[in-house]
């Protein structure tokens, strides 16, 4: 079994009991829950609230940490939006971006977190976009939990995001990888005055970013 940094995983709708499974079932090594959702509620699922999540997680003796305000989606400052959309590159940037990704691989030296947002797919999620990209560029391994209950290494998330939308005409793998975050980054991330990203119906997993 591949030995992995940190997790990741989308809550979606998923039901309490079946998330913690989850979390257990990846290999009992998910020791805290990083919540990166810059607004740490659902209203379709209001177990996943943090004043709900956190005690729920407790039972299983999992930890509940909040980095949403340095790690999440949805970034306050106008500057950050290219076309009204939040612009991940320039997100990951800042100063405060930078000293929640240090917050956070502190933390994995004292618990294996697992990044939790609302988002089903990794690839239509931030966590996978945003943080779990960086973390990778830090030389941390990711692992996703998929809801089949599988755990998909961030480097084969990574292949499927360079095969399925990469550029082709781009010069090197760098550049085609680059080119693939910042195309799927554009179709999924969060965007001011609700607007919703073409071709998608907002749905339970459209919730905390």
């Amino acid at each position: 079994m591949i030995s992995f940094d940190l997790f990741s995983i989308g809550h979606s709708n998923l039901a309490a009991d079946r998330f913690a499974a989850m979390l257990r079932a990846a290999g009992a090594e998910a020791e805290a829950v990083a919540d990166v959702r810059s607004v740490p509620a659902s209203r379709f699922c209001p177990w996943f609230s943090a004043k709900n999540l956190a005690p729920l997680l407790a039972k299983d003796n999992i930890a509940y940490l909040r980095f949403g305000d340095a790690l999440g989606g949805r970034p306050r400052d106008p500057s950050l939006y290219c076309d009204g959309v939040a612009d991940y590159e320039a997100m990951a940037r800042t100063p405060s971006f930078q000293a929640g990704l240090d917050r956070l691989i502190a933390d994995a030296a004292r618990h294996r977190p697992c990044l939790m947002c609302s988002e089903r797919d990794p690839l239509d999620c931030h966590r996978c976009l945003l943080v779990a990209r960086a973390l990778a560029g830090r030389g941390l391994t990711v692992g996703h939990i998929l809801h089949d209950g599988a755990i998909e290494p961030h480097a084969a998330t990574e292949s499927q995001l360079e095969n399925g939308e990469g550029d082709l005409f781009a010069a090197g793998q760098n550049e085609r990888i680059t080119a693939a975050y910042r195309r799927r980054a554009r179709a999924v991330a969060f965007r001011n005055k609700g607007a919703i990203p073409a071709g998608r119906k907002r749905s339970a997993d459209d919730g905390g970013r």
